[in-house]
C-alpha cells in the first residue's frame, strides 16, 4: 500500500515523495486511517518504526483543511533531542504547507519560546518541565488545542515526568483527539491511557517489544578494564565506519571520548551535564560526519536520529531489557539495517540473561582476532566509587587539619570563642572560593526530579520569513 492511499493533503504528499517516502511502515499503516477518522490512538510502537509520521500526518491533514489560528496541536515528548527530531520532521514533510512550529524545551531562552505562544503555531513540540514554565505566564493559553500527543510515554514514567503530564493536562481544553504512543505498557501508563483517551484504536497493545527487524546484534565478551582498548581495535579495523556509543555514566562517557580522541578518533559526547549548544553541536557534527564516535548516556538514547547510522555501541550492558531495545534501535530505522554491539564484562551476564530472556533469542559470543584479552591495562576508564568517596573524605580531613593548625589549634580540636569573631584581613590575590570549605561546581545532570525541571526543553524554531519553523537542532 502506497501512502496516495491515505488521501492526505496533496502539499503532504509532495513532502513524502520529495523525502522518498513512498509506502507505510507497519504502525503508520495501522495509526493513520483511524487518526485522520478523528478517533484516539492508544499504540505500542518501538523506536525506529515510522511512528513520528504515524502522529503527524493525520494532524498536519486535519490542520490543512481547517482555518488557521491559535495553537491548535500539542506534542509532549521526554527529551530535548526527541523534541528537536520531530521538529525537523514537521517541518521535512511540511515543506509546501503553511503551517508553522516550534519546539519549546529547556536550555534555552524563553524569549522564542514566548513568542511561539503568542503568535500561535500551530503545533507546538514540548518537553514537559520548559511547558510548565510556560504554563506558569497567562501568554501560554492553549484553548484552542484540538490535538495532543503523548510520545514516549513510558520514558516520560522513567524519568519522573509522570506528575508533570498530570499537571499539563488540566491546563488544556478537555475536548480534543488525544494520540498516545508508548514502547512498552506498564501499569502507571495504562492508567494514564485509560483516564485520558476515549474507544481509542489500539494498536500493537498485544506485542512483545522486540529490536527492528535489520539489526545484527552480537555480543563481545571482554573484561570491564579491557573494553575501551577492545572499542579501538574494532575502530582501527575498521570494522564500523562510525558508531553511537551508550555508557551508563556521564562520567564514563567523558572518560571514553577523551580516550579516543588521545587514540586519534574523532569523538563526541552528548549527556545532561553538557549545555544544550554542546549537545546540539556534538549531534550536528556526527550527523555531518566531523565525528567518527558519538558517546551518549540513556537521556539521548531516544532522541537521537542519524540516517542511516550502521552501528550502535553498548559499551555497558544496560539495566533493563527495555533500555537495550531502545538503544539498538538507533540503527536499523524505516527498515534500514545495521548491526548493535554490545560489550559485556563477567560483572554485566546477569543483564544480558535478562536482556536474551526479553528479545527470545540468544546472542550470538564474538572474539576478535589478535586482540591481547590478557594485555594489561594502561589506565583505567572509572575510578570506583568507593575509591573517589574516600579520596574525597581524606581531602577534607586534611582540609579540616590545616585550618585548624591555621587558628592555633590542635588538628581535628573544636575552636572555641568568648565573644565576637575578629576581623581577618584576606591575604591579597586570594577569593573566598579559595576557602578550604568553599564548594566546587558539582555534576549533577539533567534529572528527572524537580531541580532538573527547569532546565529542560528547547527553543521555538523559525521558518525563512517571519514564519516559525526548525528548531535548534536541524
Amino acid at each position: 500500500m502506497a501512502f496516495a492511499s491515505f488521501k492526505l493533503h496533496a502539499s503532504l504528499q509532495r513532502g513524502l515523495k520529495e523525502l522518498g517516502f513512498t509506502r507505510p511502515t507497519p504502525i503508520q499503516l495501522d495509526a493513520i486511517p483511524p487518526a485522520v477518522e478523528g478517533r484516539d490512538i492508544l499504540a505500542c510502537a518501538q523506536t525506529g518504526s515510522g511512528k513520528t509520521l504515524a502522529f503527524l500526518l493525520p494532524i498536519l491533514n486535519h490542520l490543512m483543511e481547517q482555518k488557521r489560528g491559535a495553537t491548535r496541536a500539542l506534542v509532549i515528548t521526554p527529551t530535548r533531542e526527541l523534541a528537536a527530531q520531530i521538529l525537523e520532521s514537521l517541518n521535512d514533510v511540511a515543506v509546501h504547507t503553511p503551517l508553522t512550529a516550534a519546539s519549546v524545551f529547556g536550555g534555552m531562552g524563553m524569549g522564542p519560546q514566548e513568542h511561539a505562544f503568542r503568535s500561535g503555531v500551530d503545533v507546538i513540540i514540548a518537553t514537559p518541565g520548559r511547558l510548565l514554565d510556560h504554563f506558569r505566564q497567562p501568554y501560554a493559553k492553549l484553548a484552542g488545542l484540538e490535538y495532543l500527543v503523548l510520545d514516549e510515554a513510558d520514558r516520560m514514567l522513567d524519568m519522573g515526568f509522570l506528575p508533570d503530564i498530570k499537571r499539563i493536562l488540566k491546563h488544556l481544553p478537555p475536548r480534543k483527539q488525544t494520540l498516545f504512543f508508548s514502547a512498552t505498557m506498564p501499569g502507571p501508563i495504562g492508567a494514564l491511557a485509560r483516564e485520558m483517551l476515549k474507544n481509542p484504536a489500539s494498536i500493537n497493545l498485544e506485542r512483545r517489544s522486540q529490536p527492528a527487524v535489520g539489526i545484527t546484534q552480537a555480543v563481545y565478551p571482554v573484561h570491564q578494564e579491557l573494553k575501551s582498548a577492545l572499542f579501538l581495535a574494532l575502530l582501527q579495523r575498521n570494522d564500523m565506519k562510525e558508531a553511537l556509543v551508550f555508557t551508563r555514566t556521564k562520567h564514563r562517557a567523558n572518560r571514553l571520548a577523551e580516550y579516543l580522541v588521545k587514540k586519534g578518533i574523532k569523538a563526541e559526547r552528548i549527556h545532561g551535564n553538557r549545555s544544550q549548544a554542546q549537545r546540539t553541536a556534538a549531534l550536528k557534527g556526527f550527523k555531518d560526519g566531523l565525528y567518527r564516535v558519538l558517546v551518549a548516556t540513556d537521556i539521548a538514547a531516544r532522541g537521537i536520529d542519524v540516517e542511516a547510522l550502521g552501528h550502535v555501541v553498548n559499551f555497558d550492558v544496560p539495566n533493563v531489557p527495555e533500555d537495550y531495545i531502545h538503544r539498538v534501535g538507533r540503527t536499523a530505522r524505516a527498515e534500514l539495517t545495521g548491526e548493535a554491539f554490545t560489550f559485556v564484562s563477567p560483572s554485566e551476564e546477569e543483564e544480558l540473561r535478562a536482556i536474551e530472556k526479553a528479545i527470545a533469542k540468544r546472542l550470538p559470543r564474538v572474539t576478535v582476532p589478535d586482540f591481547d584479552y590478557n594485555a594489561k591495562v594502561e589506565a583505567r576508564l572509572e575510578i570506583p566509587l568507593a575509591e573517589r568517596i574516600a579520596v574525597i573524605r581524606a581531602k577534607k580531613a586534611d582540609d579540616r587539619a590545616r585550618s585548624a593548625a591555621k587558628k592555633g589549634g590542635r588538628p581535628g580540636a573544636p575552636v572555641v570563642r568568648s565573644g565576637p569573631r575578629p576581623s581577618t584581613p584576606r591575604p591579597a590575590g586570594r577569593s573566598s572560593s579559595d576557602s578550604p570549605y568553599a564548594s566546587g561546581g558539582s555534576e549533577k545532570g539533567s534529572g528527572s526530579g524537580a531541580a532538573g525541571r527547569t532546565r529542560r526543553g528547547g527553543g521555538a524554531g523559525h521558518r525563512k520569513g517571519n514564519s516559525p519553523t526548525r528548531g535548534s537542532n536541524s
